[in-house]
């Protein structure tokens, strides 16, 4: 069965953790979109531009995201991009959705912001980054000290350093979620 997954991201995202999670999931078999304000190309944090490469199919535009169309959606961290698209309400309308639909939900680092504004963290356990330790608890979850936590369908890491168990704990829950 061909997988589906939309990495959301945005001006100033944490090269890391985009650039891991796409060939990862590329290297899995899956489509990956990469998902923009407008599709326009951004810069990380480090110089990485997005669209990635040459063969890299053109970034989608957040009004294109249908929660028909993916098993995943992955939020990369980089405090700036996840501060900046936690304000776009198409994104935090996707992710609710995704979560309501059962879909998995997966936040790395600061990516957590963005399911803390769609309201996807309410009465879950989650980890979290320690400059969102706080938020992660006002946004009604249970924060525990750890690497990665899945909680049904909503995955938080707290560092993109514990990235390959994040991509790990997210073809896991995909499959586990699907028999």
């Amino acid at each position: 069965m061909s997988r589906s997954a939309v990495i959301i991201t945005g001006p100033g995202f944490q090269d890391h953790d985009v650039v891991y999670t796409y060939y990862r999931l590329l290297e899995e078999g899956w489509h990956v979109d990469v998902a923009t304000k407008e599709a326009a190309p951004v810069t990380g944090k480090y110089g990485v531009p997005l669209p990635m490469d040459k063969t890299a199919a053109p970034l989608i535009s957040f009004s294109d995201l249908d929660v028909n169309n993916y098993d995943a959606v992955i939020l990369t961290g980089g405090h700036e991009a996840p501060d900046r698209v936690r304000q776009d309400q198409q994104v935090l309308a996707f992710v609710a959705a995704m979560a309501d639909a059962g879909k998995v939900v997966a936040g790395l680092c600061h990516g957590p912001w963005i399911m803390v504004s769609a309201g996807v963290l309410k009465g879950r356990r989650a980890c979290a980054y320690i400059g969102l330790r706080d938020d992660v608890i006002n946004a009604g979850a249970e924060v525990v000290d750890s690497d990665v936590i899945v909680d049904g369908n909503i995955i938080t890491c707290s560092y993109y350093a514990y990235v390959g168990a994040f991509m790990r704990a997210v073809f896991e829950t995909v499959e586990k979620l699907d028999q």
